[in-house]
């Protein structure tokens, strides 16, 4: 019978980005659930923070993004580990704090449920700006920062052309934008709107415009040609 170590999980880690337990159980020579488990705690590893936090891979914090991620395709790893501790640590750290779309945007999973249970446990805070709620640290003089800071982000896209930077445009959105462009050419930004009307996550017109000036599209513009 193959012989049982610590070895053998760390050759497969090295030899696999990401693994799933039944691996694991195959290079611990057929180990039980519990104890593939003794051995991963033997070692720094994340579990996914999304596909039922069923894959694996080491914690090296050089993999990390600015925002503490980390992703292999379609699977997606945090230096925090859970969602929940994620989610919190994005919304304090902020500095204007995140609405829910803008961590879905960060984090590409749903994140409603997750932000509920820490509002509820009091590790963030919530207060309405306009028509949407934004998330905050729960100290005091921190969250009067953040919104101070999302005051001035709103008051610039909204005020001037330089403000459209500001908005949250990733390139799956910009990609939407640009698949109505071709179906509708000539459409205008507020018939995209219209185009993506009841999509998740939703689009708003500031975006719209955000892909409008970056690529220099427009009414005046005529067709779009790649």
């Amino acid at each position: 019978m193959p012989r049982r170590s610590l070895e053998k999980l760390v050759e497969l880690f090295k030899s696999k980005t990401v693994v799933e337990l039944s691996e694991i159980q195959t290079a611990l020579a057929g180990a039980s659930r519990t104890t593939a488990f003794r051995y991963l705690r033997q070692v720094t590893y994340r579990s996914s923070y999304n596909k039922n936090g069923r894959y694996y891979a080491l914690h090296d914090p050089a993999k990390y993004d600015r925002w503490g991620l980390y992703s292999v395709g379609d699977i997606h790893f945090s230096v925090d580990g859970t969602l929940k501790a994620t989610v919190t640590r994005l919304v304090r750290k902020a500095e204007a704090g995140k609405t829910q779309k803008e961590i879905q945007e960060l984090l590409r999973v749903r994140v409603q449920l997750f932000l509920m249970d820490a509002l509820a446990e009091g590790v963030i805070a919530r207060e309405r700006f306009g028509r949407l709620y934004v998330y905050l640290h729960i100290d005091e003089e921190v969250r009067a920062a953040q919104l101070r800071q999302r005051r001035e982000m709103l008051d610039k896209a909204t005020g001037d052309e330089e403000g459209r930077d500001l908005i949250v445009v990733d390139d799956e959105l910009t990609i939407r934008v640009l698949l109505v462009l071709l179906r509708y050419p000539g459409a205008g930004s507020s018939d995209v709107v219209r185009h993506l009307k009841g999509r998740l996550p939703p689009v708003g017109r500031a975006q719209v415009d955000n892909v409008f000036a970056r690529y220099g599209l427009g009414e005046k513009k005529g067709p779009l040609i790649f």
